[in-house]
């Protein structure tokens, strides 16, 4: 019997674009390029749905051409928790027939016949549950469900992979590691950068939200420390608050440089691409990461790394950062010294750097899971 593919001609796949709604974050940004980069694969029939009851029919005005957002409304409160204990209601009641749905954010619903894809971008609900909101805490549980009922898991890296298999006792072929690529930013508008930030300073760039595994309150003690030798430069911090906003102030608030330091909040992408423009470097001290893409973007914008060895980063950076232990601001502070001060170390990160954003492609990722999709859909 002939299987999807050959049957129908192109592939129907539903992706959830549930992130593309609200704030962006950083799953929102995958998802986002994911779809940009699947929509021109012509062998695919893209429907792209948010389980949302109010804000789905936003959804059209966020996807590329050519995907379709065709679904009945999801109230999202009552699904989720139906998905986690039932296999009811089946995604086919709101999207009609398919092939493939893919789940972009640890959640995949169930299916009558599709194959199923979900996305696990990373194990801090397990690794570090104290690190998570509530809702978070509950991925282990619909992780574990999923693998049960056969869905394959995606992760964006081998660590994360390895990890899935490791502790949910997963077969390896069910769990699939591919790399995302570089999220793209637009031209720098320097007049979209908050006011509170002297472009005319030399800076060091964060950015990420407000939260304990990002530690940033660590960044603001090891710019503290090394500061004082370095009598111009700030530390901008950019990215919305979290439920590691209070740490935060409280460190800056101690912090003999806090007047050198700001925070901006959220910014727009077109303010992102002029602040790494200027940026003398970026420093990303996470306490644990799935992937990473600020790290990344500041490489292929020539803007030299300084993060941590912990979880996917040593992965995903490949040698072309100063990697530091998470949690060590001694290091972390001859680091944050090494790539604002040592132009030969400087010269060599940003080489480095701008080489292996480039191994990391939206087409090569679109490509490998159009794979992954027709695989399980012949499942």
């Amino acid at each position: 019997m002939p299987g999807p593919v050959e049957s129908m001609g192109r592939l129907r796949v539903a992706l959830d674009a549930t992130p593309l709604l609200g704030t962006p974050t950083g799953v929102g940004v995958f998802a986002a390029h994911l779809l940009a980069a699947l929509a021109q694969d012509p062998s695919l029939d893209l429907n792209a749905f948010a389980v949302s009851w109010r804000t789905r029919h936003d959804l059209a005005d966020r996807v590329p051409t050519g995907v379709r957002t065709e679904q009945r409304a999801m109230p999202a409160r009552p699904l989720h928790q139906a998905w986690s204990v039932t296999d009811h209601p089946r995604i086919e009641r709101f999207l009609g027939g398919l092939d493939v749905v893919h789940g972009t954010n640890f959640t995949v619903p169930p299916s009558r016949r599709a194959g199923r894809v979900v996305t696990v971008h990373d194990l801090t609900c397990i690794r570090f549950p104290e690190m998570c909101q509530p809702a978070t805490l509950r991925y282990p549980k619909l992780i574990e469900r999923a693998l049960a009922d056969g869905a394959v898991v995606h992760t964006p890296s081998q660590f994360v992979a390895e990890e899935v298999r490791e502790h949910f006792a997963a077969p390896r072929d069910q769990v699939v590691a591919i790399h995302s690529g570089v999220p793209s930013l637009p031209p720098p508008d320097h007049t979209a950068v908050p006011a509170t930030v002297d472009l005319s300073r030399p800076y060091v760039l964060s950015v990420g939200t407000a939260e304990p595994r990002k530690d940033l309150p660590g960044l603001v003690a090891a710019f503290s420390a090394v500061a004082g030798g370095l009598d111009d430069l700030q530390l901008v911090l950019v990215g919305p608050d979290g439920w590691g906003s209070d740490a935060l102030g409280e460190e800056i608030s101690r912090s003999a440089a806090r007047s050198r330091i700001v925070t901006t909040g959220f910014v727009s992408d077109p303010a992102l691409a002029a602040l790494l423009e200027g940026a003398r470097a970026l420093a990303y001290p996470s306490v644990y990461e799935g992937f990473g893409f600020p790290p990344l973007q500041a490489m292929a914008a020539g803007v030299p790394v300084i993060t941590t060895s912990a979880g996917a980063l040593r992965e995903t950076c490949g040698g072309a950062a100063l990697l530091v232990d998470p949690g060590d601001r001694d290091g972390l502070a001859s680091a944050l010294l090494a790539a604002v001060a040592d132009e030969a170390r400087r010269s060599i990160l940003i080489t480095a750097g701008r080489a292996r954003s480039a191994d990391f492609t939206w087409s090569a990722t679109a490509q490998s899971m159009a794979a992954l999709y027709r695989r399980v859909a012949r499942s």
